[in-house]
């Protein structure tokens, strides 16, 4: 992007010009599946992949207008195909026209350039993210009634700004694959992005597949907040060194996330979805209130709780250490050196048995007196 050279152009199609290009060549792909909007006998394949499936219009009340709700079908892998794309081309917008130019200010090194570059993309999609999230949730009665987390369950039916919400957020932790290779990363961060690249897709995905969007929606915004937190905090920490509190709030406010995500999960799985009137397991009516399905989504959740929580003690370990030999450090270079000491002349004239003389006198004058 902004970094690469663009004085010889590579061979098309070679590995160096897809990179350069991608975002150009993604752009291509969306238009012209937009552009089969124009045309009555590609129009109903195109729709499939710019707007939301399976609307469902519901009725719930005489007097009242009807409700637009809907559901998930094999049709928004389409529709998550195109939200991909646009992830993909606001993806490198973001880094050409921001990321690139402030790290051209700050002349990072490769290790940091590429730490950088990452929280700053993930900063501006948990942003987003966070506050599209709370949106929703104000609608919502959470904040009156947790039990609408388990009550009516199957939640079959949705609005279209929770379905919406799912679909992007797919769309965009599987856009983060092929931006490894896009952005060039590292061989040695390439694992650990991996990690939570697929653990968002399993997890966001489980919640849309099984109907637990309420679960997962609630879910997602504390721990968004706690994310947007930290990349920001790195963010500042890049540009100054001494801009390091904002890590000390976020090491709070993880241990109030994990502990808050376990709390709800035990309470919906252990407690509400038990007790609710629907009980079994149903691919056509989209309810999967078994004992199996809730005890294997209760375990993913806590062990996915417990190896971050893992990880965050190693990484405030570290901190640690690191700290503490800066300091030590500070001390050595501080501590003035040890001066010799100057021997203080003995008292009564006499110093290791031998006794001096007060008289200043030359030893020729003394001859001379003594004669």
């Amino acid at each position: 992007m902004g970094f690469r050279k663009k004085n010889k152009s590579p061979p098309v199609l070679s590995h160096e010009f897809v990179i350069q290009n991608h975002a150009d060549m993604v752009s291509c792909l969306a238009m012209i599946i937009l552009l089969g909007l124009m045309f009555e006998v590609t129009a109903k394949f195109a729709i499939m992949f710019i707007t939301v499936q399976y609307n469902v219009t519901q009725v719930l009340d005489e007097k009242t207008e009807p409700v637009n709700l809907y559901q998930y079908g094999p049709k928004d892998v389409a529709t998550v195909f195109f939200y991909l794309l646009i992830a993909v081309i606001l993806h490198a917008l973001i880094q050409e026209y921001i990321l690139d130019k402030m790290n051209r200010r700050l002349h990072l090194s490769k290790t940091k350039h590429s730490k950088f570059n990452e929280s700053g993309q993930l900063a501006a999609f948990y942003l987003f993210s966070f506050i599209w999230g709370c949106s929703i949730l104000t609608a919502e009665e959470f904040a009156t009634n947790p039990t609408f987390l388990w009550e009516g369950y199957p939640h079959t039916h949705m609005v279209f700004q929770v379905k919406f919400f799912y679909i992007c957020q797919i769309a965009y932790w599987l856009h983060a694959l092929p931006e490894l290779y896009f952005q060039k990363v590292r061989k040695e961060d390439i694992p650990r992005q991996l990690y939570y690249i697929c653990l968002y897709v399993v997890h966001i995905t489980g919640a849309y597949v099984l109907n637990l969007h309420r679960l997962g929606l609630v879910l997602l915004v504390p721990h968004y907040l706690v994310e947007l937190l930290f990349h920001a905090s790195r963010l500042f920490y890049f540009s100054d060194e001494n801009k390091q509190k904002g890590f000390t709030l976020w090491a709070l406010l993880f241990v109030i996330a994990r502990l808050l995500t376990l709390t709800l999960s035990v309470l919906t799985f252990g407690f509400g979805l038990p007790r609710t009137e629907n009980q079994g397991f149903s691919l056509a009516e989209g309810n999967f209130n078994v004992l199996t399905i809730r005890m294997t989504c209760l375990a993913a959740i806590c062990l996915t709780q417990a190896w971050m929580m893992w990880k965050f003690i190693n990484f405030q370990l570290k901190k640690w250490r690191e700290h503490s030999q800066n300091q030590a450090s500070k001390k050595r270079t501080v501590s003035p050196k040890s001066k010799p000491h100057k021997r203080e002349p003995a008292r009564g004239g006499a110093a290791n048995g031998v006794v001096k003389s007060e008289d200043k006198t030359s030893p020729r004058a003394r001859k001379a007196k003594a004669s």
